[in-house]
């Protein structure tokens, strides 16, 4: 197993907007994911919301970030795929793999209903909350079979259609990776199946490195049933890190971006660390250890830029 993960950096998308500011532009977007490439990362992700946690649209965000970048992966992380149509979500997804010359990938989950504002997001896009699940495993089955190129004859309990074919399709081979939201401390294990069956890969935000471990080897297993070689599995994890030298400093400064995010810190210190960077190093290291071969950082602070700078010096090396 390598001691040498693939580096993402999650994009400050919602940032632009939580702070009550009407966002002029998106250059600061833009120049942090030309950093991370130039600093030789392996890929830039982007959240998504639609309504709840508004934020940049993400694909057309990705879009624009794959004409200022070259080689860097785009990603979501994760994308709410059961908020959209299986077909025009394939249409957007192998136009956006085509501009970035194969470059896609699609963290995915099925969203959570906990609050009244989430509950609504669903409602506002004409889903309801209750059956999202089942609509968000037809939408990933078709849209990756449609982005593959292939013609799809589909009936079932949400979408229906008969020999339908979508263009471009995906300069990838097999269509747009997926890689599917996994926590093991859910204990769900119709979502560990569903990574396995359907996805090319798992990413995980709030599992501590122990159960990641056991996500990891938990979906392998499951994936020998279907018949897929485990070892292809992608095999991510997103951390929330803010990193300075004054832990507490570093903690206030972190609950206080997680709760303008979420209004509520949600995963305590499932989240973290916050602090010296070689606190981060540790943690990264555990995950590494547990399973983990691409580690996305987000940046619990507003100052995105110097977050990314201490990132990009004082961290990324250790891994290079």
């Amino acid at each position: 197993m390598t001691d040498k993960p693939k580096l993402g950096v999650l994009l400050p998308t919602r940032r632009l907007i939580m702070t009550g500011e009407e966002p002029q532009n998106i250059e600061a977007v833009l120049s942090m994911a030309e950093q991370v490439e130039m600093a030789g990362l392996d890929s830039v992700w982007v959240g998504d919301s639609l309504t709840a946690k508004p934020r940049l649209e993400p694909l057309t965000t990705l879009a624009a970030i794959a004409s200022r970048t070259s080689r860097v992966r785009l990603g979501t992380s994760v994308l709410l795929a059961a908020l959209r149509h299986p077909v025009t979500l394939a249409h957007v997804l192998g136009s956006l793999d085509l501009i970035s010359g194969g470059r896609a990938v699609i963290g995915a989950g099925v969203g959570g209903a906990f609050n009244d504002d989430q509950r609504q997001e669903w409602r506002n896009a004409g889903v309801d909350p209750r059956r999202r699940a089942g609509r968000f495993e037809e939408v990933v089955d078709v849209a990756k079979r449609l982005t593959a190129g292939e013609v799809v004859t589909h009936h079932g309990a949400h979408f229906d259609f008969e020999s339908l074919r979508v263009q471009p399709h995906a300069l990838q081979h097999g269509g747009v990776p997926f890689l599917l939201a996994c926590h093991w401390n859910t204990g769900r294990e119709a979502q560990f199946r569903r990574a396995a069956r359907l996805g090319e890969g798992i990413i995980s935000i709030s599992d501590y490195p122990d159960e990641y471990a056991r996500l990891v080897e938990t979906v392998q297993g499951y994936s020998n049933e279907y018949g897929k070689d485990p070892s292809k599995l992608e095999r991510a994890f997103y951390m929330t890190v803010n990193l300075q030298a004054d832990e507490a400093k570093a903690d206030a400064e972190a609950n206080q971006f997680l709760h303008l995010y979420y209004g509520m810190n949600f995963w305590g210190d499932r989240w973290g660390p916050y602090g010296h960077p070689e606190r981060t190093i540790e943690r990264m290291r555990r995950y590494v250890e547990a399973g983990a071969e691409t580690i996305i950082v987000r940046f619990a602070a507003l100052d995105q830029e110097r977050q990314l700078d201490t990132f990009l010096n004082d961290v990324a090396p250790e891994f290079s």
